[in-house]
């Protein structure tokens, strides 16, 4: 599977955003497999990984953010579950629960109902290690500000706003991949 193909097939018409989701997303894959490579113990699907990252914010297309070139209907919040059902769609059910995972450290069902976020009631946690990988990587990169890391301080403020339990997927994440 080549991830540009999907890439170019839904993107092509927008080289601006194109441009700005390859960049985020090779940062988050290269980031990704440089953690992997310091973890041979946690058998990480490497082919998988590469992948998975390229693809995570597939669905930024659907949703409206303008600073970014983003000029669809949805909520920026959405796009994780929007990329995923794209991601099914195109047969790749495994990229899908990564896409469908990786906002902030995870959100919960609980997190949905009392904040009335726009989102299918169930649970968007990163579960397996390719997930909480990917999911954690992407936290030091910003499409908004392209091309530049983001420090660990700045990332658990960031994470911090969404709750004590978001901090502590986040923190669990930090012990397995530093």
């Amino acid at each position: 599977m080549n991830p540009l193909d999907i890439i170019d097939r839904y993107y092509a018409h927008s080289p601006e955003l194109r441009h700005i989701l390859l960049t985020h997303s090779i940062q988050v894959r290269d980031r990704a497999l440089l953690i992997a490579d310091r973890h041979p113990e946690l058998s990480i699907d490497l082919q998988f990984v590469s992948e998975a990252a390229m693809l995570h914010d597939i669905g930024i297309i659907f949703c409206q953010a303008p600073k970014i070139f983003c000029f669809g209907e949805h909520h920026y919040i959405e796009h994780g579950y929007l990329g995923a059902e794209l991601l099914r769609k195109e047969g790749y059910p495994r990229h899908a629960r990564v896409a469908e995972r990786h906002t902030g450290s995870g959100i919960t069902v609980e997190q949905i109902i009392r904040e009335e976020l726009p989102l299918p009631e169930q649970d968007f946690c990163p579960q397996t290690v390719e997930e909480k990988l990917i999911c954690y990587a992407d936290k030091f990169f910003s499409k908004s500000h392209i091309g530049e890391e983001v420090d660990y301080e700045k990332v658990r403020r960031s994470i911090w706003r969404y709750g004590h339990d978001a901090i502590l997927r986040f923190e669990e994440m930090e012990k397995m991949f530093s």
